[in-house]
């Protein structure tokens, strides 16, 4: 097999969109290669990077910005062509979930394909500024993407209760689940995090809400990452990242049942993973103090201090200047395209 063979069958799927939308251009193979579904298929199991980060603020139409613009982005960022200007509610491996300004339908959209989808409407009320979760997690076996909107949304018949419904696309319908929460919490939009099968989402003041997708149960954690941190996955696990003067910390979900072990156990609920610095000669004249950090995931940890936005590599402990966001600060959400 000659080189650009190679490069054509294996080094081709691990590239973004946007590289191997300018690749289509050096020959013909190529662009039959990378037109196939088959290929949009491998691609999507290939490719895991952090790309880029959505900002929109009230009103606004959503922007895109890009770690490195040369290699990523999308097409239209302010999502156009969906049929209503929408609010972004939530992502995951690529696609989008918007919420429409007019119907308040759900979309479900890929952002660097235009494919979108318009959801049917849920059975109950899941208010103005609904805590929703897309999962979506490519299959080797499925080339047809499968994918769930769970909604946590205040219960209608019980005070202080919370209530979960469920979107299949396989099923192509809404269903309540009969799981009801009693924890007494109101959850944080955008707060939502998926990882191994269940939903997490912060609570106003203290604890986490858990949803068990496979047993729907749910539970309340103890753990409060604060209004300067955020909900997160690291090494496949739920994770608490937080701002402290000039430092991130990064806590992960070690045991839930540690509140009903014996006094004198050693369980923890959380474990320090892991501590660093954020780079003074990268922050400048920042504000450390006013440091949030909106998104943790893809060994990354992005982080918000007045309108400059930051990203921290976790690995090399390298921190970056992402963009001006000052006219975003309201409403960030990060992303992850292919």
């Amino acid at each position: 097999m000659d080189l650009k063979d190679v490069i054509r069958e294996h080094a081709l799927p691990f590239l973004p969109a946007k590289s191997l939308s300018r690749f289509q251009g050096v020959c013909r193979d190529w662009k039959l290669q990378i037109s196939t579904p088959f290929f949009a298929h491998n691609q999507s199991l290939s490719f895991h990077s952090f790309s880029g980060l959505f900002c929109q603020s009230p009103g606004d139409p959503p922007s895109f910005f890009s770690i490195d613009p040369e290699s990523y982005g999308v097409p239209d960022p302010s999502l156009k062509f969906l049929p209503d200007p929408v609010d972004i509610r939530a992502s995951s491996n690529g696609l989008l979930c918007c919420q429409g300004w007019r119907d308040r339908a759900y979309y479900i959209c890929n952002p660097v394909t235009k494919l979108w989808k318009k959801l049917p409407e849920p059975n109950g009320d899941h208010g103005s500024d609904p805590a929703v979760v897309l999962v979506f997690e490519p299959s080797l076996l499925n080339f047809v993407a499968e994918y769930k909107l769970i909604c946590a949304f205040p219960s209608a018949d019980f005070d202080n209760a919370t209530e979960f419904e469920i979107y299949s696309s396989i099923e192509g319908c809404w269903k309540i689940s009969g799981e009801i929460c009693f924890a007494d919490r109101k959850l944080l939009p955008r707060s939502g995090v998926h990882v191994n099968g269940v939903v997490y989402w912060q609570a106003k003041h203290s604890g986490i809400v858990a949803f068990d997708l496979t047993k729907d149960r749910s539970q309340l954690i103890q753990g409060y990452c604060g209004v300067k941190g955020s909900l997160g996955t690291a090494d496949g696990k739920l994770c608490s990242v937080y701002a402290s003067n000039r430092s991130i910390l990064v806590n992960v979900l070690s045991n839930i049942y540690s509140n009903t072990m014996h006094m004198n156990s050693n369980a923890r609920t959380w474990v320090e993973k892991d501590r660093f610095h954020l780079d003074n000669t990268v922050l400048r004249e920042v504000a450390v103090d006013q440091a949030e950090v909106v998104y943790a995931g893809d060994n990354l940890v992005v982080v918000q201090s007045g309108g400059k936005i930051f990203y921290c590599d976790m690995k090399t402990k390298k921190t970056a200047f992402l963009c001006n966001a000052a006219d975003f600060a309201t409403s960030l959400d990060s992303r992850r395209y292919y």
